[in-house]
């Protein structure tokens, strides 16, 4: 049986959904926050931190921050899926509405540590953390931290004491830890500017995939053309 491009599209959203979370399920339950091992040398480490903010490891102020972070996050992945399902019933380009999956899935990927993370896991200081403890999670609901593993020190060394602001300072490209989520948010975001641009700038019809055809007004109701 042949799959339409939304089934496609579910399929691929899941897929990416399940591998985030059972990452990032497996670090939260097999290492202690700080905890790294080599994959590939010095240049590919799986490196556990936890984040309060935004995608790779960057920071949003305080406990109302991080509420309001959450809550901007929920709207937004919201506002994604409801695009994308208006237009995977489009003529879109199949890349196009992978693209769009990609960024609603890693976006999704995201809130569900942000939402439930704190009330299923305690915390991860110094212990690997229990799942589902006794005594209840670390944060409350909307206070998760968002699990990053991924780290790419590719380039490491210092900047020259005459570069500006950080001469003298530690070299590290590239800095950032990251995951699954965020590398398909990025993924996805690189590949609409590179190539889907165009899809915005004029509307397109529903799509005629799957053996439905769109009957036009010149046909009448017993299948013959109307005389003009």
């Amino acid at each position: 049986m042949k799959l339409s491009r939304g089934r496609h599209i579910f399929i691929i959203i899941i897929l990416i959904l399940l591998a985030d979370q059972i990452l990032k399920f497996w670090i939260k339950t097999n290492m202690a926050l700080g905890e790294e091992f080599r994959i590939l040398g010095d240049w590919f480490i799986i490196h556990f931190v936890e984040n309060n903010g935004m995608a790779f490891g960057f920071e949003f102020a305080g406990e109302y921050g991080k509420m309001f972070l959450s809550i901007f996050r929920i709207i937004a992945v919201t506002a994604i899926g409801w695009y994308l399902a208006i237009q995977v019933k489009k003529d879109h380009p199949f890349g196009f509405l992978v693209s769009v999956a990609l960024i609603f899935t890693g976006a999704l990927g995201n809130i569900i540590d942000s939402v439930f993370y704190g009330m299923i896991f305690d915390h991860s200081y110094g212990q690997v953390a229990t799942f589902l403890p006794e005594g209840g999670g670390y944060g409350t609901f909307l206070h998760g931290k968002v699990v990053d593993m991924f780290y790419f020190p590719i380039i490491t060394g210092t900047y020259p004491d005459w570069f500006p602001f950080w001469g003298g300072q530690e070299l590290i490209f590239f800095r950032p830890v990251f995951n699954i989520a965020d590398s398909s948010i990025t993924i996805g975001i690189f590949a609409i500017l590179l190539f889907y641009r165009h899809q915005f700038d004029h509307p397109t019809e529903p799509s005629t995939t799957d053996g439905e055809v769109i009957i036009g007004e010149h046909i009448n109701e017993d299948g013959l053309e109307k005389e003009e």
